[in-house]
């Protein structure tokens, strides 16, 4: 949100998610049938320029970055057997409406989870059981207490997704978040997506990311923080995460699902790290 206005990045990657479906071929990479609806009467403005302009590196690159790493995160949160899992900027994510049987835990800005509130019911969805709203602003710390007052069970392996967030919050912000998740309960996992610096993009992903830079910074949604794979693994080391993997788009799906007849294309601008919660001296790991 931004001077009380909806959030343009939470919009767009809803759309791209709905008009993946839509737009592109078969196989399709996520089957996200609830994040059209959630796009209320700017659907067929926004999903409109999918259908007219789809091949355009923006839109494409965007329908395939959100749905790789919502693909990959969500089939590693089946993996693991968790029963809870922390959405961080979860924005217009519709995983939730998708899947019961897990606990899900959005964490957001309080009046982007009153837009979002306000667009569910404007699209005839309750919210469901197993759903808690979290109203946080990451910027100011307080992720573990305020999960914990929405029922979250500190002591039980989890699985924090926290996708499409990091490059817009300060080196202090990504710190501070991720010395609270180094202290959830051993054997949970975390899978943080970063952007990475201009130098170590491919082409492609240096085209996508210069012109998707200059939209969010036009709609007061700056790009402000880019690293290495080398600088994330430190980081979460620094506060008690071990890392697993960085994956990039290319092997965040397999890679049949890139053998494709559309524009759908894997670059390199993003990677997903995924890091676990090593088991400390004295703690035990608890899956039931």
């Amino acid at each position: 949100m931004h001077e009380g206005q909806p959030s343009r990045t939470a919009l767009t990657t809803a759309a791209a998610r709905a008009a993946h479906l839509i737009v592109d071929s078969e196989p399709h990479i996520l089957h996200d049938t609830v994040a059209a609806a959630l796009l209320g009467g700017k659907a067929e403005e926004m999903l409109g320029y999918h259908r007219t302009h789809g091949d355009h590196l923006v839109l494409s690159g965007t329908r395939a970055l959100v749905t790789a790493r919502s693909a990959y995160t969500e089939r590693l949160l089946a993996d693991s057997g968790a029963d809870q899992y922390v959405i961080l900027g979860a924005g217009l994510d519709t995983f939730a409406y998708r899947n019961s049987g897990i606990r899900v835990f959005e964490v957001d800005h309080p009046a982007t989870q009153e837009w979002k509130r306000s667009l569910l019911k404007d699209a005839g969805f309750a919210v469901p059981e197993h759903l808690a709203f979290v109203p946080l602003d990451l910027e100011s710390g307080g992720l573990l207490d305020g999960l914990t007052a929405a029922g979250f069970d500190p002591g039980r392996p989890a699985l924090v997704g926290w996708l499409g967030v990091a490059v817009y919050l300060t080196r202090d912000a990504i710190a501070s978040t991720l010395a609270e998740l180094g202290r959830m309960a051993p054997g949970s996992d975390v899978v943080m997506e970063y952007a990475l610096p201009r130098e170590l993009r491919d082409e492609t992903g240096k085209a996508y990311g210069d012109m998707t830079a200059q939209v969010v910074r036009e709609s007061g949604e700056p790009h402000l923080t880019f690293f290495t794979p080398d600088e994330v693994t430190e980081l979460m080391k620094e506060h008690g995460l071990e890392v697993v993997e960085h994956v990039g788009m290319h092997d965040a799906v397999p890679a049949s699902f890139w053998d494709r007849a559309d524009a759908l294309r894997p670059f390199d601008s993003m990677r997903l790290a995924h890091a676990v919660v090593p088991a400390r001296d004295g703690d035990a790991v608890t899956s039931d």
